[in-house]
């Protein structure tokens, strides 16, 4: 047994993010009937995005957000950081499942991380943001092929790449594991503790009415808007946007358009530079491998690794109890590959180690629209690609509440609603199918015919 996994047993169960936030002030639950223009339900990426943008189109609003825990405590605070260029879970993604309007999904999601970037400027947003690149590794011949393949889709809408092997992928990774590599540079990652406390901070700073411990309960219709229910009071708004994501949806109309999964991260403790230099990994940008089981990596501003994924957990019936966040079989396994893929570090400490759940969609991409005569409005099912993605989420449910006709409200890959996951225990069954087709073809390079089958109807089943 490694060192590093021996050390899991005492490594801290909540994310390292969240120690490196600072203190913030308090949001008090809500504890009176209340009205406002806008209502916000969830506060992570997406609700707190939707705030800003919310107070720069309406400066005279008053907008209100609730959580039901602590903003940030959920998805968008357990996550890696990894902030791609993308809206669309990929320039594949996007090709097969919307190939007419791929171009515009691609030039969108490029666009969008410049204006990301462009935001943290605006507001003064410290979070760590570093445009540092992708490499995105493979393991086996055919993983290889996948890369070369990638490489000319990217060649082909302009994104630039660089195919490794050899030496040169050893002076950017230096494994065992993986035998060629392909960097992407316009590629950026972020501390996503730091990012939601600094959203906060703003949408506080710009007269946001936040409330944690706020769950809401209920939604029901009213003549003039929406009113929410709470159990510290009713919250009676003109319009509601609804970011609560992983969360079962307060329209039981969506709930079937989603299920959680869980998702694992360890850290290590922070790394020397002999350490770094021993891996081949001296620079600052992020790794993932390219299997369907996958692995991503990457260091913080102390120089830790976080190393998660591989495993994507899928509990019957949907569940979402709150200990699967902190224990799981999955977190040995991860510091098992750990040690593996990266021998040296096989007797670094793991300092912290933690689950969250991510909102899963059967085409791996978010979606968005309205309920209730357009007062409400609704994205979710990120799959895992929401960290840069939320932002393009609450510009398109606000265009969406405003009645504007724009680029992004015309998208079919927001305006056409994702499979439906089945009941259970056809639920279930399923996702174990497409999950032990997604390992053996890992393992041999064959699709399975389940999950070709799958491909044709245009459901998939990723992280």
């Amino acid at each position: 047994m490694t060192k590093a996994l021996e050390s899991l047993a005492t490594a801290t169960r909540t994310p390292y993010w969240t120690e490196t936030a600072g203190p913030q002030p308090d949001c008090p639950p809500l504890q009176t009937d209340t009205r406002c223009d806008l209502a916000i339900v969830g506060g992570g990426f997406t609700g707190l995005w939707t705030a800003l943008e919310a107070r720069r189109r309406m400066p005279d609003a008053r907008i209100l957000l609730v959580d039901a825990g602590r903003c940030g405590n959920a998805a968008s605070g357990r996550n890696g950081g990894f902030c791609a260029p993308s809206i669309s879970h990929g320039i594949g993604n996007a090709m097969q499942r919307w190939p007419k309007e791929a171009e515009a999904l691609i030039r969108l999601g490029m666009s969008n991380l410049d204006d990301l970037e462009a935001d943290l400027a605006t507001y003064g947003m410290e979070v760590e943001f570093e445009r540092s690149g992708k490499l995105t590794v493979a393991a086996t011949p055919w993983q290889v092929e996948g890369l070369k393949a990638q490489q000319a889709l990217r060649r082909r809408f302009g994104s630039e790449s660089h195919f490794l092997e050899g030496d040169a992928l050893r002076e950017r990774l230096d494994s065992p594991v993986y035998h060629a590599g392909l960097f992407e540079p316009n590629y950026a990652l972020l501390n996503p503790g730091k990012m939601v406390a600094e959203l906060r901070r703003v949408a506080l700073a710009g007269g946001i009415d936040i409330h944690e411990a706020t769950p809401v309960t209920g939604m029901e219709k009213r003549q003039d808007g929406v009113e929410l229910i709470t159990p510290g009071g009713r919250i009676a708004a003109r319009q509601v946007v609804l970011a609560t994501n992983a969360a079962p949806p307060l329209l039981r109309r969506l709930r079937s358009a989603l299920i959680p999964i869980f998702d694992y991260a360890i850290v290590t403790r922070p790394l020397h530079d002999s350490e770094q230099a021993a891996i081949g990994w001296t620079d600052r940008y992020g790794i993932a491998d390219s299997g369907n089981q996958f692995h991503y990596l990457r260091k913080t501003a102390d120089n830790r690794i976080l190393w998660g994924g591989f495993d994507a957990i899928y509990h019957f019936g949907s569940r979402r109890d709150d200990a699967f966040l902190t224990e799981s079989g999955s977190l040995a396994r991860l510091a098992e590959n750990f040690a593996r893929a990266l021998p040296p570090l096989a007797d670094v400490e793991l300092t912290h180690a933690w689950g969250g759940i991510i909102d899963t969609s059967a085409r791996t991409t978010f979606f968005a629209g309205t309920a209730q005569g357009r007062r409400v409005a609704y994205a979710m099912g990120f799959t895992g690609q929401g960290v840069s993605a939320s932002r393009f989420a609450a510009l398109t449910m606000l265009d969406l509440l405003q009645g504007r006709e724009t680029e992004r409200t015309a998208l079919q890959m927001l305006r056409s609603r994702p499979f439906p996951f089945p009941p259970e225990p056809f639920r279930w069954l399923g996702i174990r199918l497409a999950q032990h087709g997604l390992a053996r073809e890992d393992a041999t390079g064959r699709r399975s015919v389940f999950n070709r089958t799958l491909d044709r109807f245009g459901v998939g089943f990723d992280s």
